[in-house]
């Protein structure tokens, strides 16, 4: 699934990194000032990029353009500081174990995420679907059938919703519904949409 896809309308008129669909949505503007363009990134997340000026303007406010070489010393690792509030015994506990509490509360941390990570995969891939449908085909018919057949894991009802669609919104939908359908989902995770 490429990271960021733009529409004009219902038609799909590229797809791949930031900095090549924010040229392509540029492209389009100078060929047709009034076209209606839509970017998405790869959560369904409808994103605005300011697409004044060249390319190499576009590439420093989007951030993919040359940054200034890092100096010596250390990385930064992108530690934040909290607070933490556990009861005695939990704090005991944590600061027996090797590399103190933070490394314990790391690990725990880490171990959870990778737990829950099929859950939360789906939940990703039906949240980022139903914002992108909600966006490009709220209107169309079908669309409140293929939201309950997606957050119920359907896979067969989506599917039949969704088949008379425009090609490609259809299309980038599958993509992002993908991963909703992995497994069959439990009963905590049926959940309503997520905006």
């Amino acid at each position: 699934m490429a990271p960021y896809v733009v529409f004009e309308g219902e038609r799909r008129i590229a797809a791949g990194p930031k900095l090549d669909v924010a040229m392509a949505a540029q492209a389009r503007l100078a060929e047709a000032p009034e076209a209606s363009l839509l970017i998405f990134d790869s959560e369904g997340r409808q994103v605005d990029f300011d697409l004044r000026g060249g390319p190499w303007d576009i590439a420093l406010r989007l951030g993919e353009g040359e940054t200034v070489p890092r100096g010596r010393g250390r990385p930064k690792l992108g530690v934040t500081a909290r607070e933490v509030t556990l009861l005695p015994r939990h704090w005991e506990w944590l600061g027996a174990q090797p590399g103190g509490a933070s490394v314990a509360l790391r690990k725990l941390v880490e171990a959870a995420r990778r737990e829950s990570e099929g859950p939360d995969r789906r939940r990703a891939a039906r949240d980022a679907a139903y914002r992108f449908a909600s966006a490009m085909a709220g209107d169309r018919p079908g669309f409140e059938a293929m939201s309950r057949a997606l957050f119920a894991g359907d896979s067969a009802g989506f599917e039949a919703r969704i088949v008379e669609w425009p090609s490609d919104v259809a299309e980038h939908l599958r993509g992002l519904a993908a991963e909703a359908f992995t497994e069959t989902l439990s009963h905590g995770e049926r959940e309503g949409p997520a905006a």
